[in-house]
């Protein structure tokens, strides 16, 4: 498909959203198979003021969420590495959150990449992404020095470039995510609410390029206000 120059997709995602893990492989194959441009923005699932300690009750309620999301989507997951560190540790996304603005500001063509990095070894290497000493071994064949991109995290300006982020995704009016939108002009369009699968959101990307007006699909998310997933 030729390059649509009006049009590019918005992807409103966490890297510490299970549903967006889910919807990892979907908006990797949209990118790769469409010429149409991508913008992240970092939702905020349960950053900072917001996150959670690990307590019996959460570490429960996660495991049974990610089972689900496993069972739809495919998606494989570490459940040991969650139960191993203990009540002590805190659900925060905001570092990760801040940790792909960081990557953006650096190497913004790379933003996708490092975004489902981290996501990967959360969900499946059991890596804490909540602790920015994690990172530098995350940024092999990303050409950033490690020492430079901690210090760039840990920094006031790309902290609140985070939370710019957070308050789009508040204005756009997104509450969960993964949620994919597709803005042509100074229009946006919500394509796909949730967890989809490929096939149902290339259709309606291919219908909305060709100028029909398909009604968004809906599907599970990992909401704003029902705790961490």
């Amino acid at each position: 498909m030729d390059r649509h120059a009006a049009a590019s997709l918005v992807y409103v995602g966490d890297p510490m959203c299970s549903w967006c893990w889910g919807f990892a492989p979907t908006l990797e194959r949209l990118v790769a198979d469409h010429d149409v441009a991508l913008r992240i923005v970092v939702g905020g699932l349960r950053p900072g003021p917001a996150a959670e300690r690990l307590t019996p009750q959460l570490e429960s309620f996660l495991l049974h969420h990610w089972e689900r999301v496993e069972a739809v989507s495919g998606q494989p997951f570490d459940r040991q590495a969650l139960g191993a560190r203990g009540p002590a540790w805190r659900y925060d996304t905001e570092n990760p959150a801040v940790a792909v603005v960081t990557m953006r500001s650096l190497r913004p063509e790379a933003e996708l990449a490092f975004f489902t990095r981290l996501q990967r070894a959360f969900y499946t290497d059991g890596v804490d992404i909540v602790d920015p000493s994690t990172y530098p071994k995350l940024l092999e064949g990303f050409d950033v020095d490690g020492a430079e991109f901690v210090a760039r995290v840990r920094s006031d300006e790309m902290r609140e470039a985070a939370w710019a982020d957070f308050a789009e995704a508040r204005r756009l009016g997104v509450t969960g995510f993964p949620t994919t939108l597709i803005e042509i002009g100074d229009r946006y369009r919500m394509l796909a609410a949730g967890y989809q699968p490929y096939e149902r959101v290339d259709e309606l990307l291919h219908a909305v390029l060709e100028r029909h007006d398909p009604e968004a699909a809906t599907g599970l998310v990992c909401t704003v206000d029902g705790g961490p997933c």
